[in-house]
This record gives C-alpha cells, sequence and structure tokens, in this order.
C-alpha cells in the first residue's frame, strides 16, 4: 500500500470548464497500526490558500459489503475547484465487522481529519459529511447520533453540513417492512442478508441505527441537503421522511429528488454542469464556504 503518497493533477479542460491542479494524498492512515481498510485520501487544491479551507468529508457506498475511497467521481476536482478540501474515507465492511464497529470506523476518520485536517490547509471546524447510498445513512446517522463524534473528542458543531445521497436507511424499520413486505406479496426467496440482517436481527438496533430516531429539538444538527433519484420510491420516500423530521424538529432540511437519473448516476454526475442537483449542492455549498459559517 502506498502510503502518503501525493499525485499532482494538472489543469485540463473538463465538459468545457477550465479546472486547475489538484494534489491527492493518498492512503492516510487514520488509525495507528490499523486494519488496511481505515485509510483515507486527502484531495487539495494545488494552490495554497490563504485561510483554512472548509472540508467535504466522503463516505462511499456499497451496501456496507463493497466499495472504495476512490469512487468519488468528479466530486474532489469541482469541490476543490470550488475553494473545499475533499476527503474521501474507507472504512471496514460486513460481514467482516458488526455495523457497530463499521460505523466507528468512520466516526474515527472524521476524529482524524478534525485533529489533523489544518496540516493540509483545512479548516478542522467547518466539516460537510457526505455520503451516497450506504454512505448516506452513514453520515446522516453521525450528523444526528452525538454519540460516535464524542468518542472521538469531536463536538457536534464542526459539523456544517450534512449531504446524503439517495440513501434508504434514515429510518430502517420502515424500509424493512416496505421489503419484507413485497417478498410476502409478490413472492421469490426471502433475504438471507437483507437489511434486517445487516443491521442486527434485534429490533432495536433497527431503530438506534436509523438517523430519524436521533433527530430533536435542541439538539447540535448541521443543515441537510437529502439529494435522490426521485424515480426509486423507497430512496424518495426516505428523503421525505428525514425531511420532515428534521423540520418538525426545528432544523434545515431540503430533499430534491432528480427523475431523469438511477441510483449510481445521480451520484457520479454530482459536479456536471447543468446537473440540477449539482445546483442544488452548490446552492447549499455557497453559504459554508465563509469563514463565518462555522457552528458556535
Amino acid at each position: 500500500m502506498n502510503r502518503l503518497t501525493p499525485c499532482v493533477f494538472l489543469v485540463v479542460m473538463l465538459h468545457g470548464v477550465c479546472v486547475f491542479a489538484q494534489t491527492r494524498t493518498s492512503d492516510v492512515p487514520y488509525v495507528e497500526n490499523g486494519d488496511e481498510r481505515q485509510v483515507l485520501d486527502i484531495y487539495t487544491p494545488k494552490i495554497k490558500a490563504d485561510i483554512p479551507l472548509p472540508v467535504i468529508f466522503w463516505i462511499h457506498g456499497g451496501g456496507w459489503q463493497t466499495g472504495d475511497k476512490a469512487n468519488v467521481a468528479l466530486k474532489p476536482q469541482v469541490l476543490t475547484d470550488r475553494g473545499f478540501l475533499f476527503v474521501s474515507t474507507n472504512y471496514r465492511l460486513l460481514p467482516d465487522v458488526t455495523m457497530d464497529v463499521l460505523t466507528r470506523d468512520v466516526a474515527k476518520a472524521v476524529g482524524w481529519v478534525h485533529r489533523h485536517i489544518a496540516e493540509y490547509g483545512g479548516d478542522p471546524n467547518r466539516i460537510v459529511i457526505g455520503g451516497h447510498s450506504a454512505g448516506a445513512q452513514l453520515a446522516a446517522l453521525l450528523a444526528v447520533d452525538e454519540r460516535y463524534l464524542q468518542e472521538q473528542n469531536v463536538p457536534p458543531t464542526v459539523l456544517t453540513g450534512c449531504i446524503p445521497v439517495d440513501g434508504d436507511t434514515y429510518d430502517i424499520p420502515k424500509i424493512i417492512a416496505t421489503a419484507e413486505h413485497r417478498q410476502m406479496l409478490y413472492g421469490g426467496k426471502m433475504f438471507t442478508f437483507g437489511h434486517r440482517q445487516k443491521f442486527g436481527n434485534d429490533p432495536q438496533k433497527h431503530v438506534d441505527f436509523s438517523a430519524v430516531t436521533h433527530v430533536a429539538a435542541g439538539k447540535d444538527i448541521p443543515p441537510f441537503l437529502l439529494l435522490y433519484f426521485s424515480g426509486n420510491p423507497d430512496t424518495r420516500a426516505q428523503a421525505l421522511r428525514l425531511e420532515s423530521v428534521l423540520h418538525a424538529a426545528g432544523f434545515t432540511a431540503r430533499a430534491f429528488g432528480k427523475g431523469d437519473t438511477n441510483h449510481r448516476q445521480l451520484n457520479n454526475d454530482l459536479g456536471k454542469p447543468d446537473d440540477p442537483a449539482t445546483a442544488e449542492l452548490f446552492r447549499f455549498l455557497t453559504p459554508l464556504m465563509s469563514p463565518q459559517a462555522g457552528r458556535p
């Protein structure tokens, strides 16, 4: 494994837009003497900024069983071009570890970023957490259930935004009931390692790993932008469910559905010109770029 290897990307034309040089520092361990998957990549603008830059912390998808931090498509380039540092993390996967261990891996990565990102020009107190699919569930959970970051001595106020992309597990009991009801109605082999099994067969675990469970008025919860593929009834329902729970507790949240796409393409198209989900993303992020955007 190549640790701490800087890679420089030169100025190129991307979709007709001039993009600038970028440095990637690969396979940075966030746990000392940890597992080979307990590493992250850091993307920084090649041109040094005068002030610490806000950070996008990204969590890949893959059903908590597959996926890699390299699966970031255009996001590092377009976001470093807009004045962010971009961090993409790996974590140990099911079934090698349980969901609570997996979730704490991601929290440990956030903890490492909070302690060390200033060394790369980032602002440790302005972190936007996001992810796709399984990563969306993890991002949303860490943003609303403060216990995981508290274990890493990370105050919840360092999270200035949360961007879950096309997750279907913000309310796990509901997605389990939905999927199993479909199986009962239409037949087919019942899941052997579906959401019920992944999150642990104890129904209380299904509740506890659901972001909606932990939303409550008065907590330190950042603004949310929930992107979803409107053609998928499950991710649409789950995004609207979390949005409504956040609104009811007095928090800022916007759910935006894109129709002409699919689960994977929605994520991979983020950053493309004329992409409506990208326009929503930039609209959400622009206020967070100010040095005064950190939460008290």
